[in-house]
């Protein structure tokens, strides 16, 4: 099965716009979401580049003790999702 990494970038923002739109999400967690999206909103880099750069920012946004579980168990799903992604040759 191969993967489209455009498809997968936009299934990651919608994730993330939906993590935005939560109210029970505090307000610094929504704020970080916001900037991991424009991350895989920008077309200057590769979608393999993009992905490597926002792993890390989900890792330390789900380990925020603030965070709910529901929405620690989407942070977990996006980083999986974007490790999907193959690197560029």
């Amino acid at each position: 099965m191969t993967v489209n990494p455009k498809e997968t970038l936009q299934q990651c923002v919608d994730v993330l716009e939906g993590i935005m739109n939560d109210d029970s999400v505090p307000r610094n967690i929504r704020r970080n979401a916001d900037n991991i999206k424009n991350i895989l909103l920008n077309d200057d880099k590769t979608p393999s580049v993009r992905a490597a750069m926002v792993i890390s920012n989900l890792d330390e946004m789900g380990n925020d003790p603030n965070m709910p579980i529901h929405t620690r168990t989407l942070v977990w799903g996006l980083s999986s999702q974007l490790e999907s992604i193959p690197v560029d040759d």
